[in-house]
């Protein structure tokens, strides 16, 4: 992540600022980073994942968001941009400017951010109390790791790789690893 021209607000000033914005912005305890481009292949991955999930949703309550959609965590004072995140919590249906109870949040690793997803973003994360499943995608490997919480409120990792099955628990929905990763494994 890159840290924009060293700007520093609240929560509320940040959302007002970015909406005159041309690039989207990340916001963490009153500091500002601009997001970056990302590669064909992340590009790729990301609505392939959106789209397994919005197409195996409908009917439920549940609705999928891709990287437009900013998240809240109010108790780490940040707002992010989620690669894809699931939320089945009434309150999200009447949101404006960003999302606040996701199910499950999926992000799709790419070079610059990889240490980012896994560390910091992820303890922000965990912080929701509606967030069951925490997702990352690893193009480079082929891999999906599902983070999952207990009822111990711990987080447990599961780990798919090969011609397996992603299962994504906190949704009660399977999607194909090739369906994932569709035209990447093509090339």
């Amino acid at each position: 992540m890159q840290q924009a021209e060293s700007l520093t607000f609240t929560a509320n000033d940040f959302l007002a600022w970015e909406e005159s914005q041309t690039e989207k912005h990340e916001y963490i305890a009153g500091e500002t980073f601009a997001m970056v481009g990302a590669r064909r292949e992340h590009v790729l991955v990301t609505g392939n994942l959106l789209a397994a999930l919005k197409l195996r949703l409908r009917g439920t309550p549940c609705q999928s968001y891709m990287a437009g959609m900013k998240l809240r965590v109010e108790s780490a004072d940040a707002l992010f941009y989620p690669d894809v995140m699931v939320t089945c919590h009434p309150e999200d249906r009447k949101a404006g400017q960003f999302l606040a109870h996701p199910t499950l949040i999926a992000e799709v690793l790419s070079d610059s951010t990889a240490a980012f997803d896994r560390g910091p973003k992820f303890a922000a994360y965990r912080s929701l109390e509606s967030l069951k499943e925490f997702v990352i995608v690893d193009i480079d490997a082929l891999r999906v790791e599902c983070y999952r919480r207990t009822s111990d409120n711990e987080w447990m990792l599961h780990d798919y790789t090969g011609q397996q099955d992603c299962r994504f628990s906190s949704l009660e929905l399977t999607v194909p690893l090739a369906e994932i990763f569709e035209d990447v494994l093509a090339d």
